[in-house]
């Protein structure tokens, strides 16, 4: 690959095409035929493209009629919240109020700030603890305030940021108790920890092919059968009448070839990066003075391949900047903010100063990083936060 880095150390925000994907994407390029069409080459495409939902179930573990196809994790949030909301306050039904809590993606948080803004949506915010964890029982509380008005409660699976997992299972069965569907952005999570995604307390959950190996413009909406959502993209009636549009056979293929991998993986891929992440962790904490890890101490909420850093006066982008100079790809926060220079959201929720959100790096590892790359890191830090540091007057 021309544009490969070093060191690749920002898997958060998209991983490289494993080699199951590209295959399996290569193979099936060539595949002439519209899946929705009657005649022989249509009826292939959509074999394959059937097989392809059929395999992304199976490694999510749910049924493939609940898999409803999308362009990625965005579309999904964006069709899960809109439609739940849509659908709840049809007719002369009064439901605007949306759980939630500060640490979601902005696929989620900006799609609340719209429905508040144009469909008088009433957003309740549920704190999240120092360790970006979710208080359990302000989100009991909010669920229990006033059930009969409220549309929806979503809740991120693990936080692409800091890297936190949050108690998903008890969240969704909270909402349950209350009958208020719930949705979880799984992106973080699907292919990365075991996560139970056939709950049933979960009505709706997003997830990406490009986080785990597969390609970008493709994902999925886990919908359970019994929920109903308004649909917000209107056409030939696709995926369940939820989402409309020709179906892209290569990349489902693909989707499908890295979910399988990912999740055939899955054990021993957690456990070699629990333990790159011990290794950088620990580096961290001995040689950067003042240098904080954000996230949970306790490795059952935290996941193996995200290591977020914070040390005051070295300025994120200084880093980050120093950083690729010399080989290393890595971030300031989400990706998915456009490249725009701002505090993290995340931190702020979690407390934080502006400036405690600004000085800040993320490291996420995968399938590329390799014990090697790690202490190549190690070795690289501390340079460049004192250089940082010295560059912002510190």
């Amino acid at each position: 690959m021309r544009n490969q880095p070093a060191h690749y150390f920002d898997h958060a925000a998209t991983t490289p095409l494993s080699e199951p994907a590209r295959a399996a994407l290569i193979e099936h390029m060539g595949v002439v035929g519209n899946a929705g069409s009657l005649h022989t080459a249509g009826r292939t495409a959509r074999r394959i493209h059937d097989a392809a939902r059929i395999d992304v179930a199976r490694a999510a573990g749910v049924d493939p009629a609940e898999i409803i196809f999308t362009s990625g994790g965005t579309e999904a949030d964006n069709l899960a919240i809109k439609g739940l909301y849509a659908h709840r306050n049809a007719g002369d039904q009064a439901r605007p109020r949306i759980i939630y809590t500060g640490i979601e993606h902005p696929a989620v948080l900006d799609v609340i700030e719209y429905l508040a803004q144009h469909h008088a949506a009433e957003p309740v915010l549920v704190p999240v603890g120092h360790d970006a964890v979710v208080d359990i029982d302000a989100w009991r509380a909010a669920l229990a305030e006033a059930p009969e008005r409220t549309a929806l409660a979503t809740l991120m699976w693990a936080n692409n940021e800091v890297g936190t997992i949050q108690p998903i299972e008890e969240a969704a069965a909270a909402a349950a108790e209350h009958g208020i569907p719930f949705h979880t952005d799984a992106v973080q999570a699907f292919g990365h920890i075991p996560a139970q995604l056939d709950n049933p307390a979960i009505t709706t959950a997003a997830i990406t092919a490009h986080k785990l190996g597969g390609p970008v413009g493709i994902g999925a909406l886990i919908v359970r059968r019994a929920a109903q959502l308004a649909p917000h993209i209107h056409g030939g009636g696709q995926e369940r009448g939820m989402r409309s549009g020709t179906a892209d056979v290569a990349s489902a293929a693909a989707f499908a070839a890295a979910a399988q991998a990912a999740q055939d993986e899955l054990a021993t891929e957690c456990e070699r990066l629990s333990q790159l992440r011990d290794q950088l962790v620990t580096a961290i904490t001995e040689t950067i003075p003042n240098a904080t890890v954000s996230g949970s101490n306790d490795p059952a909420q935290q996941l193996p391949s995200i290591v977020h850093l914070s040390v005051p006066g070295a300025q994120g982008d200084s880093v980050l900047f120093l950083l690729d100079s010399l080989g290393f790809a890595t971030s300031t926060g989400s990706a998915c903010t456009a490249g725009m220079a701002q505090p993290s959201h995340v931190l702020l929720a979690m407390g934080r100063s502006k400036q405690d959100a600004t000085d800040v790096q993320r490291f996420s590892m995968g399938p590329l990083t390799t014990p090697e790359a790690v202490q190549a890191l190690i070795d690289a830090l501390p340079g460049v936060i004192e250089q940082a540091r010295v560059a912002g007057g510190a």
